[in-house]
């Protein structure tokens, strides 16, 4: 890999390190977390203030909602703009992440106070002033609403992070499957320093199948390179009564 950044990116080479750590690179950086932020329709924050943003043909759709964050010391109106101003920061760090373009329409939560709109307004000039691709902050109408123009300068980073619900025929969104088997490794990596013996798992069928399935005539089922990387028998079974994101560990 430094090879490689040595020739497309030679001023970038130093940022590779090894990670040598026992603890899996993906639980040491919270990663899993990262790429649900990055790509996911919910951002979560701090506090439980979350955001919820949406994809039209049109434009983008940007939702702050509060979660559990409201200060009893302060009044409804102190505690929107506190929601409003870490939203902001967010809000701008996502259109830089994803490069998303074109119309954004952030929803904010709503405040009653002229200043404070002005002062929310303010931040996010400012919170979008390190962003490199052309943009424009309009004053937010009155029921809270902030438009933003951006203009795009790569492919917009768009990977839906969920999928159908099978259990109730695609009706709801869940998270991607692929993430619960990240999940159970890093369960595994747990147990495997804590414990000693074989570990058996029951998850839903459609992971299990996932799971203990070969890909080819000489590579091996996840199952197997478990057992191998955590030298003990690793064994996967299929329970229909588990929800598909749900599995239980028998040590």
């Amino acid at each position: 890999l430094k090879e490689y950044l040595s020739i497309i990116a030679p001023d970038q080479e130093k940022i590779v390190k090894l990670h040598k750590k026992e603890t899996p690179i993906f639980q040491e950086f919270n990663v899993t977390k990262q790429i649900k932020g990055a790509f996911g329709k919910n951002v979560t924050m701090k506090k439980g203030v979350y955001l919820v943003i949406e994809h039209t043909e049109a434009l983008h759709v940007i939702d702050v909602n509060s979660g559990k964050k409201v200060d009893s010391k302060k009044n409804q109106e102190d505690n929107a703009l506190a929601v409003n101003l870490e939203a902001a920061e967010e809000v701008a760090r996502q259109l830089r992440l994803r490069d998303m373009g074109g119309i954004i329409v952030v929803d904010f939560i709503d405040m009653k106070q002229e200043k404070n709109r002005k002062l929310l307004t303010d931040k996010m000039k400012e919170f979008m002033s390190t962003d490199k691709a052309k943009h424009h902050v309009l004053p937010p109408t009155k029921f809270g609403l902030i438009q933003i123009t951006r203009q795009r300068v790569k492919p917009e980073m768009n990977i839906d992070t969920q999928e159908s619900c099978p259990m109730c025929s695609g009706k709801g969104k869940i998270d991607s499957s692929l993430l619960l088997v990240d999940q159970i490794e890093t369960k595994l990596h747990n147990l495997s320093e804590t414990t000693k013996g074989n570990i058996h798992i029951s998850t839903h069928p459609f992971v299990a199948s996932y799971i203990n399935k070969k890909e080819g005539w000489f590579s091996s089922s996840i199952s197997k390179e478990w057992s191998n990387k955590f030298d003990r028998r690793i064994t996967i079974s299929a329970d229909e009564r588990l929800h598909l994101l749900q599995y239980t560990v028998v040590k």
